[in-house]
């Protein structure tokens, strides 16, 4: 399968759907914290998505190959889990970690994004993995223009998550986006500079590392979908839609409740 380049007018409509998705994040901030259940974070979610937005939560009754459907409409993954934690009756307690992951669906097409959430006063190392894996993230982001490679993406975002002694999940990975939740490229967390295809203006795709405190070895939770660390370290994943411009690229998915950029962004 070939990377599709976005045209103008389907990337007017990317800019909606991620603006959107970015947008339920900024309404459910306020909403985490202890004593909330993962069950509830989501039906809050869910009603707004549906009901203020007029979207489609992407993520019910998903079932790529292989899956049972995913029975909720946003993930939630809290502390150990890596990705794709299934809301229900898990009740949040102070110093727990949690990353909400959106993904809408607006007028057929999607946007995604995650953002990483304390519940109370989390711990040093808790504080010290989130704040360097939003900065691998933005590393990663950082990498992206039209001639560069898929590859410089996932140089950066290792070499600072490793920098750091953590380490970054393999098994998953950012995708290309647009009519279908999941498009080529893969966009590895991992790897080598200068490898990889060549990014041309008008791709889309995401980038969200996964970074464990602990060894990257995962398992899969018997839900089917539930991601955790093998060694029961704690996880952390950012992630951000992101447009490859002319002369660089455009974050699709900030809002006006995001964290802003590192100040090496910034800068």
């Amino acid at each position: 399968m070939s990377i599709t380049i976005k045209t103008p007018e389907q990337i007017e409509k990317m800019r909606l759907a991620c603006r959107l998705a970015g947008e339920v994040l900024d309404f459910i901030t306020p909403f985490v914290k202890p004593g909330v259940t993962t069950g509830e974070l989501d039906k809050l979610c869910h009603d707004y998505m549906v009901d203020v937005q007029g979207c489609i939560p992407a993520p019910l009754n998903y079932a790529p190959n292989g899956h049972k459907p995913y029975p909720k409409s946003i993930c939630t993954s809290v502390n150990h889990q890596i990705c794709h934690g299934v809301p229900g009756e898990k009740v949040l307690k102070p110093g727990d970690v949690v990353n909400l992951d959106i993904t809408t669906i607006k007028d057929g097409w999607h946007g995604d994004t995650s953002r990483m959430f304390y519940a109370g006063e989390p711990s040093i190392q808790a504080r010290r993995l989130t704040e360097v894996t939003y900065e691998c993230m933005w590393k990663g982001i950082a990498e992206v223009r039209a001639g560069a490679h898929l590859g410089d993406i996932g140089a950066v975002i290792q070499r600072h998550a490793e920098a750091h002694g953590f380490s970054v999940v393999r098994e998953f990975c950012g995708h290309g986006i647009g009519a279908r939740f999941h498009e080529e490229p893969q966009v590895l967390h991992y790897g080598k500079a200068g490898t990889g295809p060549r990014l041309e203006a008008g791709m889309i795709f995401t980038i969200e590392p996964m970074i464990n405190a602990g060894k990257r070895d995962i398992r899969v939770l018997g839900d089917g979908w539930t991601v955790v660390t093998k060694d029961h370290s704690l996880s952390a994943q950012w992630e951000h839609t992101v447009l490859v411009t002319p002369t660089g690229y455009e974050v699709l998915t900030l809002s006006a409740g995001a964290p802003p950029p590192p100040a090496f962004i910034q800068a």
